[in-house]
């Protein structure tokens, strides 16, 4: 029986696998055949030149992707069915008895392990993909930089983590599913309070925006949508990358802007003011707050799903394996997770795009015309290079944003309700 689970199991992963190369080769097979085609929103913005430009980015990203996504499936059905998991965790064993020194160590050496697998990626992407598309503004060193910072950080708040998780687990063996989730949910939280003022500016320059004007005129339509904006600040974004963005951060009633320097030099005023009041939509609409509050209960659902398979045992059983430490059974439960969860996949993206359309008509609302952000749209996806022709199945199974022609097409009829 337990034989035989765990080869369904696998059946599941590989059934999983083969849905996502599907998907993946109905997507690509669709821009070979509407690729060549400017769509009527882009006319006079882009040309033949530069949507061929874009049908070469995506399939250069489409197929680094897909090599990526074969070694690192490759590598975790020979780790969790190949008896490597077994192995390492034993071999943790033999490093220390502590129950919370065996959990550190073991999800740090993976952790470590997946970055260094992660790394050639990185660096193809980074020096050549990026550079071939003359996105790449960062140099060896600066990459290798930011590679030790996220590493060392990483790791730091990883151990962390794992060390609180674990002494309250040790310590409350009946109901550690509850005091983990509200740690974690702490945790969480504080990350938003801290991650803004003390890890981002490890990594970037930020500075207050320097168009006074503009800076006023941001502060004022976001008082017209009730939030109170402490700072509009601009970010030296350009010295690794061409791509360009805008962000909110902060919680609570404060909120900081923040502009890539990228998307100032691209856009126009009244183009980035679209740009915030979408931004400003989903704070004002609790689409933050809705969604935190979401990824919340599944976590306290989770939890309690952990504590109750991993207390009744067996487990490891359903993998072939006759024993496995308490981590590594974690481990198992996310993977299993995964694999429950990807059928939701569309559910969490539909709901997703829905907030999308809300923030578009909340901005609609607050500007009081849609042709700044349907030009800033237009803008954002031709020096992106985004892909203006997604099959349908493929948007509507992965895409968290509605398509960028979809989007100007409803913005040009002032966004239809949804």
């Amino acid at each position: 029986m337990m034989r035989a689970m765990k080869w369904l199991i696998l059946l599941s992963y590989l059934i999983v696998i083969t849905f996502r190369l599907w998907l993946r080769r109905l997507n690509l097979n669709h821009l070979a055949q509407h690729g060549h085609q400017v769509p009527r929103a882009f006319e006079g913005f882009v040309d033949q030149d530069l949507l061929s430009k874009t049908t070469d980015y995506t399939l250069a990203n489409s197929r680094i992707g897909l090599i990526e996504s074969i070694l690192s499936d490759a590598v975790l059905v020979i780790f969790l069915f190949g008896g490597l998991l077994s192995w390492y965790d034993g071999w943790i064993s033999t490093l220390t008895d502590s129950f919370i020194g065996h959990g550190v160590l073991f999800v740090l050496g993976l952790t470590i392990a997946q970055t260094f697998l992660d790394i050639p990626f990185s660096l193809y992407r980074t020096f050549v993909l990026e550079e071939r598309f003359q996105f790449n503004t960062s140099t060896p060193k600066i990459w290798f930089t930011d590679l030790m910072k996220s590493l060392f950080i990483g790791t730091a708040l990883l151990a962390l983590v794992m060390t609180g998780v674990l002494s309250l687990v040790q310590a409350s063996p009946d109901f550690w599913w509850l005091w983990v989730w509200v740690f974690l949910a702490l945790i969480t939280l504080l990350l938003m309070y801290l991650s803004p003022v003390l890890i981002e500016p490890l990594f970037f320059k930020f500075q207050p925006l320097q168009n006074e004007a503009l800076a006023e005129r941001v502060k004022r339509v976001m008082g017209q949508a009730g939030l109170q904006i402490e700072r509009v600040q601009q970010v030296d974004a350009s010295r690794r990358s061409k791509h360009s963005n805008a962000y909110f951060t902060g919680i609570g009633r404060v909120k900081r802007i923040v502009l890539f320097d990228t998307l100032l030099e691209q856009m126009d005023d009244d183009e980035i003011i679209g740009v915030l009041a979408h931004e400003a939509g989903h704070w004002k609409l609790g689409h933050i707050w809705k969604r935190l509050l979401a990824m919340e209960l599944v976590s306290l659902a989770g939890c309690w799903l952990a504590w109750y398979i991993l207390g009744r045992g067996g487990l490891p059983g359903w993998f072939g394996l006759d024993h496995l430490s308490f981590v590594g059974q974690l481990v198992l439960l996310g993977f299993l997770a995964s694999l429950a969860g990807f059928p939701l996949t569309p559910l969490s993206s539909w709901l997703s795009r829905r907030h999308e359309w809300q923030a578009d008509r909340f901005a609609v609302d607050l500007t009081g015309e849609s042709r700044p952000l349907s030009n800033a749209l237009v803008k954002l996806s031709r020096e992106n290079l985004s892909n203006l022709h997604p099959h349908p199945h493929y948007a509507w199974f992965y895409y968290s944003h509605p398509p960028v022609t979809t989007r100007i097409a409803r913005l040009a009829g002032r966004v239809s309700t949804s």
